[in-house]
């Protein structure tokens, strides 16, 4: 069940990620808004998420992962419900990503994958993608669930509901079925976790400056750049295509469907062949959904194969990077150099949303966008096929 209970918390940490876009075009409309206004607030928060996820992964390595769950859950959901208050002030709108900022440091990535690298070694990449299987739940979950609250209600009480849903739905499964094997030894006083004795491998300097770790960096930067913009800015492209929101949030849910199985299925290849050489195959295959999105404009079937193209890379960045994070350096400071690793993710995902609306505010277009998403996901992929062969390193996951 720790999978499982990963998965749903971690589909709460891109609840303000997957859960934003259905909201992009109601907001712009009524405060006037361009595209990049909206996104330049996420890009702030989600860059000052990045510089924080070495500091949160050095915690998860001292304490351990439940704690910060609990409280991230909590905290994540009223945060993407206080959206509701905006007032059409940019000052506000930033305010309001600001504070979801903090709340969103207790629920990244590494609290939940941490947990799970304590628990699973021999099928540890099919632990890893059930885990990553939340930002697919919640990239079918939240774009229907949203427009359908915007409809019935509007968009400040679709916030609310949004939100509060959620946090109803996961919270229980996390407070009964989340604890890693650092966890199980928290003591009533909630002093600090002594390392798991076999906890071997790598450590964070090391780690830093290793070349396999800079090649893991800009493979992470360059494909959440490109990945995630396509996600965010997809429902905005099919309107532009004249598919009305309700249809185009059910197009949206699609990709999150196809996600489970490419996130699944990547898991159980990892386990099985070079994950270095998986990851570059599957670093390349958006790359289809790029150019039915510059040349398939007029093919009617060409939103549903987008999205089932973008659902089956959707978050195999992180599957891929998590995984060969452990081969490479291990568990002993994998908090801290998989924190690093996030901070490149999140940086990614912060800049490419960012720069698509730009280009679209400045064009009217998004095909300067598709093209360099291109040239990036090609050097992503060329980053991962040259890692060496990793080393085999000694674990225990026993405490």
């Amino acid at each position: 069940m720790l999978p499982v209970a990963a998965m749903f918390g971690y589909s709460v940490s891109v609840i303000h990620i997957y859960g934003i876009y259905p909201y992009i075009l109601p907001v712009t409309k009524e405060f006037g808004w361009t595209r990049g206004q909206f996104t330049g607030a996420f890009t702030f928060a989600i860059l000052v998420q990045a510089l924080l996820a070495v500091p949160v992964g050095m915690l998860v390595d001292r304490f351990g992962s439940r704690r910060l769950g609990l409280a991230g859950v909590v905290l994540v959901c009223l945060g993407f419900a206080l959206f509701s208050t905006s007032s059409g002030s940019l000052t506000n709108w930033y305010l309001m990503w600001g504070i979801m900022t903090l709340v969103a440091l207790p629920v990244q990535a590494t609290v939940w994958t941490s947990a799970v690298a304590t628990r699973f070694t021999a099928s540890r990449g099919t632990a890893f993608a059930i885990t990553l299987c939340g930002a697919s739940v919640a990239q079918f979950v939240f774009p229907p669930l949203a427009t359908r609250l915007i409809g019935d209600y509007g968009w400040r009480t679709a916030f609310v509901w949004h939100g509060l849903i959620w946090m109803a739905v996961v919270l229980p499964v996390v407070f009964l079925f989340f604890r890693g094997a650092r966890d199980a030894g928290r003591t009533a006083k909630a002093s600090p976790l002594p390392r798991p004795p076999a906890a071997s491998g790598v450590g964070f300097r090391d780690g830093l400056r290793s070349p396999v770790y800079v090649r893991l960096l800009l493979a992470s930067l360059f494909f959440t750049f490109t990945i995630v913009a396509l996600n965010y800015q997809f429902m905005p492209i099919l309107a532009g295509w004249g598919i009305e929101p309700t249809r185009a949030a059910w197009l949206a849910s699609l990709i999150g469907l196809s996600s489970v199985v490419g996130r699944l299925v990547t898991g159980y290849l990892i386990d099985r062949f070079r994950a270095s050489h998986v990851g570059a195959i599957v670093f390349l295959l958006p790359i289809i959904a790029v150019l039915m999105l510059l040349f398939g404009e007029d093919y009617a079937p060409a939103p549903a194969l987008v999205a089932i193209m973008l659902g089956l890379t959707l978050g195999a960045e992180v599957d891929v990077i998590v995984y060969l994070t452990t081969r490479f350096f291990g568990l002993n400071s994998f908090g801290a150099l998989y924190g690093g690793l996030l901070a490149a993710l999140s940086i990614g995902t912060a800049i490419g949303p960012l720069a698509a609306s730009l280009i679209f505010d400045a064009t009217g277009r998004y095909d300067r966008f598709f093209w360099l998403a291109i040239a990036l996901l090609l050097l992503s992929s060329a980053a991962l096929f040259s890692l060496p062969k990793p080393a085999d390193i000694e674990e225990d996951t026993s405490v």
